[in-house]
C-alpha cells in the first residue's frame, strides 16, 4: 500500500491494520479493501491523483464551514473553534445560548483565541478556539454567534464525566435474574413469554430480595417470518416486539378471539413456535383494533391518537416499511422489479401512494407498537410499587438488521453495501459476518448524533439499567463489505459517543452496562471505567493472571454485572457435559479432532472450577462433593449451589442469577454462528411460573444466594 492511500484511509478512520486474537494475529488490510471504504465515504481513491487531491480537499474540509454541526464536551471545560474572515473577527462577536427546544436566548460570555490563519484567494482566515468561561448544566443547548458579517449556529451537549450512579438504597451488594422473555413459561399466556408474565415475575423478584431483573432485546422483529427471531436482529431499535402482548389484557379483548388450536398446539411444543404464536395474537388484535376504532371518542382510542402524535416521523416510517413488507410478502412470486425499485426505499417512487391507499393497515402497526407500549408501562408500575433498586436491565443491540426500517428509512445513514461483523478468532477462524446495518460516522456527526440519541432513549425508557450489546463498537466497528468475507475496522468518535452515552445515562437516569467480551483494544476497559460504566463480569471469562485459574469472587470487579453465564453461552449442566461442542460437531461446526479437543478442554475446565468451589468452601452441607464427576462420571450434586454462592460471594455489585441454570436445564438459548440451524431463542423454561417458587432448585439456590446478598 502507498503512504499516500495509507494516510488518506488513516485521515478518514479506517484502520490500515488490525490485530485480533490478543494480538497474536496482525492482518495488513488490503488496497482494494481500503479504497471500498474511503468511496464509500465520498472520496476518490483509484489513482494516486485522486488520493491526491481527496487528501487536499480533507486538509481544506474544516475551512469551509464556521462550527461544525455539533460540539460534544465535558461540563468542566466547554470549548468549540469558530472559523471566521479575519476582517469578522476585527468587530464585535456576540454569543447566545438556549436549551435545546427553548425559544429564549442569553447572552454567555465566551473567550476567543487566534489559533491558525489559511489563505483562500482574497480572504485570509482565522481558526478560533472559543472558551466559554459559565458552567452549563447536562444537557443539549443552541448556541449562536453573531460576528459584523454573519450569524452561524451548532449545538454544544454538555456530557457529565461520568454515567449515572443509581441510589442503592443502602444496600451494598444487589442480586436479580437475567431472563429470555420469551422462555418464561406460565399457564395462562399463549405459548410464549409476554409482558404480564414479566410483570408477575417482578413479583416473584421482589419477594427473593432481587432488585434488577434483566431482558433480552425487546426490540420489534419481521412482521412476516415470525421464525426470524432472533432479538439481536431487529427491525427497528426504537420500538417494541408486538408478541410480548398479553392480547387477554387488551381493552376491547373478547374470549372468540383466542385461537384455542392454536394455542394449545404451540403450547405443547417443546420449543417454541413463533409462528403459531404470533399469527394468533396478530389475528385476535386486529379483531381488537377493529372494536376499537369504532370508539373513537372512548379514552384508549384518543390516548392511541395522542400515541401516533408524540412518535411521528419514527412510527409512520416503521409503520409504512411494515406495511410495504407485507405486501411484498403476499406478492411473493409476482414481486417485480420495476416493484422493488419503487419500494426499495423510503425515497422509491410507490412509497408515497402506498402511504395514501394503505392507511389503515399502516395505522393497525402503529396500534401494535402503542399497545405494547402502554403494557411495558404497566411493568414500570409494578416495579415502582415493588420498591426495586434497579428495576428493568434493558439491553441494545449492536446494530440493525440491514432489512430493517432504519436502513430503509434513511439508507445515507449507513455504511453503503456493508454491514458490522466480527474478525476471526478461535472461535470462528473466518470471522463473523452479522448483516447489521452500521452508522457512517461522518453522517453521524452531521445529523448531531441524534438518530444514536433516539435509539438511547428508546431503550433506556422504563429501564433503571442499560447493556449496550458490543460497546466496542462505540469506538470502533468491524465492518465487512457485502461482496467479501473479511472486513477492516471504521472508528468513530469514541469521545462524542462516550460523552453522549453519559449525557443520556444522566437524563434518563439510566445506568450502563457495557458488554466488553471480543476483540478489545488496549486501554478500552479504563475508558470504561472512567467513565462509570459496569462490565459483564462471567464466571468462565474472569481469570488469574495464567489465563487459567478462576478468579476469586473477592477478585471480582466491584463496578461488574456479574453471573455465571450468557444467553451465548451454555447453561451450567449443559456446558459440564459438553452439550456445545457436540452440537458443533453434530452441525459440522467442529471437525472430529476439534471435538475431541473442546472435550479435553472441557474436562479442564471441569477441575478448575471444582478447585475453585472447593478453596472458597461453598458446597452445601447436605450436599457435600462426592468425588470428582469429571467425563463420563455424572453430574456432580449441588454444584448450581455451590457455584451460586461462588457467585453471590464476589465483590461486584450486582450478581444476575440465570433461571436456567437454577433449574437443570441442558438447552441452549443461543449458539453463536448458527441460525436456522441450531433451534435458538426457543427454548422455554421447564418450571410453569406459577410453581417456581416451590420448586427445590429455585429455592435452594435463591436460599444460597440470599446468604451471601
Amino acid at each position: 500500500m502507498s503512504e499516500m492511500l495509507k494516510t488518506l484511509a488513516q485521515k478518514l478512520n479506517i484502520a490500515t491494520t488490525f490485530s485480533y486474537n490478543g494480538g497474536s494475529k496482525i492482518v495488513d488490510v488490503t488496497d482494494d479493501m481500503l479504497k471500498f471504504f474511503i468511496e464509500n465515504f465520498g472520496y476518490k481513491a483509484k489513482t494516486d491523483e485522486d488520493i491526491r487531491r481527496s487528501l487536499e480537499r480533507i486538509e481544506k474540509k474544516r475551512w469551509q464551514r464556521a462550527m461544525e454541526a455539533i460540539y460534544v464536551v465535558n461540563g468542566g471545560k466547554i470549548e468549540f473553534d469558530l472559523v471566521i474572515k479575519e476582517s469578522e473577527f476585527e468587530g464585535d462577536i456576540e454569543v447566545c445560548i438556549a436549551k435545546e427546544g427553548e425559544k429564549e436566548y442569553s447572552d454567555i460570555e465566551v473567550f476567543f483565541e487566534v489559533i491558525d490563519r489559511r489563505c483562500e484567494g482574497k480572504n485570509t482566515y482565522v481558526l478560533l478556539s472559543a472558551k466559554i468561561n459559565e458552567e452549563l448544566e447536562p444537557n443539549y443547548y443552541e448556541l449562536k454567534v453573531k460576528t459584523n458579517k454573519g450569524q452561524y449556529s451548532t449545538v454544544i451537549a454538555v456530557a457529565p464525566n461520568q454515567c449515572y450512579s443509581i441510589d442503592k438504597k443502602g444496600k451494598d451488594r444487589l442480586f436479580g435474574f437475567s431472563l429470555q422473555l420469551y422462555s418464561l413459561k406460565s399457564r395462562r399466556n399463549w405459548g410464549i413469554g409476554d409482558f404480564t408474565d414479566l410483570s408477575n415475575f417482578v413479583e416473584i423478584c421482589a419477594r427473593s430480595g432481587g432488585d434488577v431483573i434483566g431482558l433480552n432485546p425487546l426490540n420489534v422483529l419481521c412482521h412476516d417470518y415470525p421464525e426470524s427471531a432472533s432479538p439481536y436482529n431487529s427491525v427497528s431499535r426504537l420500538f417494541l416486539n408486538p408478541i410480548y402482548i398479553d392480547v387477554e389484557k387488551v381493552p376491547y379483548y373478547d374470549e372468540k378471539d383466542k385461537d384455542v388450536n392454536a394455542i394449545s398446539k404451540a403450547k405443547s411444543e417443546e420449543k417454541i413456535n413463533y409462528t403459531l404464536v404470533y399469527n394468533a395474537k396478530i389475528k385476535a388484535l386486529k379483531n381488537i383494533y377493529e372494536r376499537a376504532k369504532k370508539d373513537k371518542g372512548g379514552e384508549y382510542f384518543i390516548e392511541f391518537e395522542k400515541f401516533k402524535k408524540e412518535n411521528g416521523v419514527e412510527l409512520q416510517r416503521l409503520a409504512l416499511f411494515q406495511g410495504i413488507s407485507h405486501e411484498k410478502f403476499l406478492l411473493n412470486e409476482k414481486v417485480t422489479k420495476e416493484w422493488q425499485k419503487a419500494y426499495e426505499s423510503a425515497l422509491g417512487s410507490g412509497v408515497e401512494k402506498f402511504e395514501k391507499e394503505h392507511k389503515d393497515e399502516i395505522d393497525f402497526f402503529k396500534f401494535l407498537q402503542f399497545e405494547a407500549v402502554r403494557q411495558l408501562k404497566e411493568v414500570k408500575k409494578k416495579i415502582d410499587n415493588s420498591n426495586m433498586v434497579i428495576g428493568l436491565y434493558r439491553d441494545l443491540p449492536v446494530g440493525v438488521s440491514k432489512n430493517s426500517a432504519e436502513v430503509w428509512g434513511d439508507k445515507f445513514l449507513y455504511v453503503q453495501e456493508s454491514g458490522a461483523g466480527a474478525p476471526p478468532d478461535n472461535y470462528f477462524p473466518t470471522g463473523q459476518k452479522w448483516g447489521l446495518g452500521a452508522f457512517n460516522p461522518f453522517e453521524l456527526k452531521e445529523r448531531c448524533y441524534k438518530p444514536f440519541i433516539k435509539i438511547l432513549r428508546a431503550n433506556m425508557r422504563y429501564a433503571g439499567a442499560l447493556r449496550i450489546d458490543h460497546v466496542m463498537g462505540l469506538a470502533r466497528l468491524y465492518i465487512i463489505p457485502d461482496s467479501g468475507k473479511s472486513g477492516t475496522y471504521i472508528r468513530y468518535n469514541e469521545k462524542d459517543m462516550m460523552n453522549i452515552l453519559a449525557l443520556e445515562s444522566y437524563l434518563n437516569k439510566c445506568m450502563v452496562v457495557g458488554e466488553c467480551i471480543g476483540n478489545v483494544e488496549g486501554g478500552f476497559d479504563k475508558m470504561l471505567r472512567d467513565k462509570n460504566i459496569y462490565m459483564l463480569g462471567v464466571l468462565w471469562s474472569e481469570r488469574c493472571g495464567d489465563g487459567l485459574t478462576l478468579k476469586k469472587p473477592s477478585e471480582y470487579e466491584k463496578k461488574y454485572f456479574a453471573s455465571i453465564g450468557t444467553h451465548d453461552m451454555p447453561p451450567l449442566k449443559a456446558w459440564w457435559f459438553g452439550g456445545e461442542i457436540s452440537m458443533m460437531k453434530k452441525l459440522n461446526l467442529f471437525t472430529d479432532e476439534d471435538a475431541k479437543n473442546g472435550y479435553k478442554w472441557r474436562e479442564s475446565e471441569r477441575k478448575y472450577l471444582l478447585k475453585a468451589l472447593d478453596e472458597e468452601g461453598v458446597w452445601p452441607s447436605d450436599r457435600k462433593r462426592q468425588g470428582d464427576c469429571l467425563y463420563g462420571e455424572g453430574y456432580p450434586d449441588g454444584i448450581e449451589e455451590a457455584t451460586h454462592a461462588y457467585m453471590a460471594k464476589s465483590n461486584s455489585e450486582v450478581f444476575m442469577i440465570e433461571p436456567e441454570n437454577m433449574l437443570h436445564q441442558e438447552s441452549l438459548q443461543n449458539l453463536p454462528g448458527t441460525d436456522m440451524e441450531h433451534p435458538n431463542w426457543r427454548t422455554r423454561q421447564p418450571v410453569d411460573m406459577e410453581d417456581l417458587e416451590n420448586d427445590i432448585g429455585y429455592r435452594r439456590n435463591i436460599d444460597i444466594v440470599r446468604r451471601y446478598r
